[in-house]
């Protein structure tokens, strides 16, 4: 076989084996609506699945941008798994802004959506997820993170410290002080207590949001209080876009082992 049968003969069989997710293209129809003047957004599956599942993620920053994920967002939507987002712009998971959520939260429940959404955050999205969850336990199926921000006291406040005081309304070292009441990595005993699982994937590489003081402290913590959480740690990757963090078929794994059980006919 020469070299251009070889490459025709692989190309075919790569085609075969990709995810049929990966190769279909569902539309991208989105619901718009306000709560207390901050815009949400909800992707309706097509197919809703029982008890109508969704996503929750964050950041949520003028458009929910995980949509733009194509093995994500197509392998939820055919699972019956809705994705929606609520925009409070760059806040970093304070008792004012989780209550603004738990507004948006409310209100996708009177819409019919899931009480127990699943939360996936990306980056600073994992503290403005983790935040919302240890003050809502009960509410949360499980929780998912994407390189997250765990720790108030790493990305925040070593590199965002102004957009963090200003979310806190707090001088800096009264922020401090406090740490502990608001950090999630020191609240985690109610998501214990509901035995809420998890699932994140980080690099061992990432300069921006490090896997020790982040991912690394929360899976000790989690485990430690017997807590179910799984990472899939990346070696020599960072904080950057690539297939090993938006093509992570464990992480599509956990989520639709996340949906209840299919009635009985």
């Amino acid at each position: 076989m020469n070299s251009s049968s070889l490459l025709s003969l692989l190309t075919t069989l790569s085609l075969l084996t990709l995810p049929v997710a990966a190769q279909d293209n569902l539309p991208r129809t989105v619901e718009t609506f306000e709560v207390a003047g901050n815009k949400a957004f909800v992707y309706a599956a097509p197919k809703p699945a029982e008890g109508k599942p969704w996503l929750w993620y964050a950041p949520t920053l003028k458009g929910v941008s995980i949509v733009g994920r194509p093995l994500y967002f197509e392998s939820f939507m055919r699972a019956g798994i809705s994705i929606a987002g609520f925009d409070l712009g760059e806040v970093r998971g304070s008792p004012a802004s989780t209550a603004k959520f738990t507004l948006f939260y409310d209100d996708m429940v009177k819409r019919g959506w899931s009480p127990k959404p699943i939360l996936l955050g990306q980056s600073r999205g994992g503290m403005m997820t983790l935040a919302w969850a240890f003050r809502h336990p009960d509410k949360v199926r499980a929780w998912v993170g994407i390189y997250p921000v765990c720790n108030l006291a790493s990305w925040p406040l070593k590199n965002s410290k102004a957009a963090t005081l200003a979310d806190f309304a707090l001088p800096e070292a009264e922020l401090v002080a406090k740490l502990r009441e608001f950090n999630p990595v020191d609240n985690l005993q109610g998501l214990l207590a509901n035995k809420v699982p998890m699932f994140v994937v980080h690099g061992d590489s990432d300069v921006v949001v490090p896997y020790d003081d982040n991912t690394r402290l929360l899976k000790e913590r989690y485990e430690a209080g017997g807590g179910q959480i799984t990472v899939k740690l990346i070696p020599g990757e960072g904080h950057k876009v690539s297939p090993s963090f938006f093509e992570c078929r464990e992480l599509i794994d956990f989520v639709l082992k996340q949906l209840p059980p299919a009635p009985r006919k």
